[in-house]
């Protein structure tokens, strides 16, 4: 196969290793908005996850693989695609977003940083009774690449893992004990974390129905999108102690705007889309694309392909 042309929304700052392992691959980056400049056809466009304003116009440069710099694709305008296939970065952050969700369920359980002290308590030892893993339940919506990294780590703390999966099959991975329906999840576990895609299914998916549900004292953990979580609900199960502490990553809408009652809730702690961040985190992103990229120049099939009749 000839050498592939690639259009990118991404700026040349983050394409260094595309540069590194595909030194003879052409890029051209053009801008997000506005007219894109006229030039030869290219094959492949890199864009962001939610597209750009004139990926339609990108589109007509030839192009006939797009793949999303990101890995939730819920905002992607599917509809300027035409027939070219869409791929994306699905669980290159399947380790930090799992790092974040262990911090805030051991930051729960550990009752942190309410337990720190800035001058003498009334007593030592015994100042509070703190929680912990081992022995806990934790439910994941979804047991994708994220539910299963952070699988892996709350087994590790000799927690038990149910999971709910769309599709009604065979558990991913050992340790992970699939359940039946969002209500026997809730009532099953002391920490339920949504790692689940969005779609119009999964549209508040943990809504009334499911807080009615909820163990006492359960602790909700949202790093998919705010989409899922019912928040309106969410406030009603905190005010009403249905669900004992939210910690979220993520809400409807981002930004969230300014005097929203999550920002103030005090069982709520809130968090600006950063559980994807780490050490080489842009890097991380990139690799799906790269790993892709050599599949396409040996002709071989694509992986992470987005289906786009159920969104991700």
């Amino acid at each position: 196969m000839s050498v592939p042309r690639i259009l990118s929304h991404i700026g040349e700052g983050l394409l260094s290793p595309l540069h590194a392992r595909f030194p003879a691959v052409e890029v051209e980056v053009i801008p997000e908005q506005g007219a894109v400049p006229s030039g030869p056809d290219a094959e492949i466009l890199l864009t962001q996850a939610w597209g750009s304003p004139n990926l339609a116009d990108a589109m007509q440069r030839g192009v006939r693989w797009v793949h999303a710099y990101g890995t939730g694709v819920n905002a992607f305008p599917f509809d300027a695609l035409g027939d070219a296939v869409l791929t994306c970065s699905r669980g290159a952050s399947a380790t930090p977003i799992a790092e974040w969700v262990l911090a805030v369920i051991l930051a729960a359980e550990k009752q942190l940083p309410e337990a720190w002290v800035t001058e003498p308590p009334e007593r030592w030892n015994t100042t509070r009774f703190l929680g912990g893993l081992a022995g806990r339940t934790l439910g994941l919506v979804g047991v994708g690449g994220i539910g299963q990294a952070v699988a892996r780590r709350a087994l590790a703390f000799d927690m038990r893992v149910l999971g709910l999966r769309r599709r009604s099959s065979s558990s991913p991975m050992a340790g992970i004990e699939l359940v039946s329906d969002i209500a026997e999840l809730m009532a099953g576990c002391d920490h339920v974390v949504v790692a689940a895609p969005a779609t119009a299914e999964s549209r508040h998916l943990i809504g009334r129905d499911a807080f009615a549900a909820a163990k006492p004292g359960l602790h909700l953990v949202n790093v998919a999108r705010g989409a899922l979580v019912d928040q309106d609900a969410l406030r009603t199960a905190l005010d009403t102690d249905a669900v004992a502490r939210a910690s979220l990553d993520v809400v409807e809408p981002e930004p969230l705007p300014e005097g929203h009652w999550l920002y103030s809730h005090p069982k709520v702690r809130l968090s600006p889309h950063i559980s994807w961040s780490g050490p080489g985190a842009l890097d991380v992103l990139l690799d799906p694309f790269l790993e892709n990229l050599d599949r396409f120049v040996r002709g071989e099939p694509l992986t992470a392909v987005v289906d786009l009749e159920l969104g991700y």
